[in-house]
């Protein structure tokens, strides 16, 4: 990993980045739901949502190669298709998969940076949704368009929206890797602020743990 994959604006108001217009309706009783995300390195965007109140879970992998593929020696070569993702177990009753995005394109890294986030340089830190339902397609494509019509960035959004054919879990040592490593360069340079304005747009939706910032 290379340091500094950090949004510019640590002060753009949270009431820049709208929610989707047309979010997705999952009665309360739905179950358990997921989402699968990437937005650069997966240490820091695991950091965020797994700060995140509704989210039960939160998983480093790989998505959109092929399994043999599936570990790190061979996604860093950024020759595999994979892209550095995490997939997020959440609960629809406290949270929806519309704030998720809408934390994803405002919190979790910089959706206008084609194949790289800051120094992370490949198609492996692509900027994607992996999406598992057409609705949820419609819902990413629609909140894009919205973002791009609102000029919310000064460059245009260029997430790709991708079929979830399959996710493989990153290696274990990768799993919970800001929280059990907070000091190391990396983390500081590029998770830390992530929280920092993941506390300051939402601070009202994170778990009661994560709302001190000494976490």
């Amino acid at each position: 990993m290379s340091q500094s994959c950090d949004l510019p604006g640590m002060k753009v108001p949270r009431s820049r980045f709208p929610a989707p217009d047309n979010d997705l309706e999952l009665p309360a009783d739905a179950g358990e739901q997921r989402v699968v995300l990437g937005g650069g390195c997966f240490w820091c965007t695991e950091a965020v949502y797994l700060a995140v109140d509704g989210v039960t879970s939160v998983t480093s992998g790989y998505a959109g190669g092929a399994a043999e593929t599936a570990n790190y020696d061979d996604v860093c070569t950024g020759s595999t298709g994979h892209a550095e993702v995490i997939e997020i177990r959440y609960d629809p009753a406290k949270t929806s998969f519309g704030e998720l995005l809408r934390i994803f394109f405002s919190v979790a890294h910089d959706p206008t940076q084609l194949n790289r986030q800051g120094n992370d340089r490949g198609t492996q830190y692509r900027s994607a949704v992996f999406y598992q339902t057409e609705a949820e397609k419609q819902v990413a494509e629609a909140y894009i368009r919205k973002l791009d019509a609102a000029g919310v960035y000064d460059a245009p959004v260029v997430t790709t929206l991708e079929p979830l054919d399959a996710f493989y879990p990153a290696e274990e040592y990768h799993q919970n890797f800001a929280a059990r490593n907070p000091f190391q360069p990396y983390i500081m340079a590029a998770a830390a602020p992530k929280m920092e304005k993941l506390r300051d747009r939402f601070g009202d939706r994170l778990k009661p743990e994560y709302k001190d910032d000494s976490v």
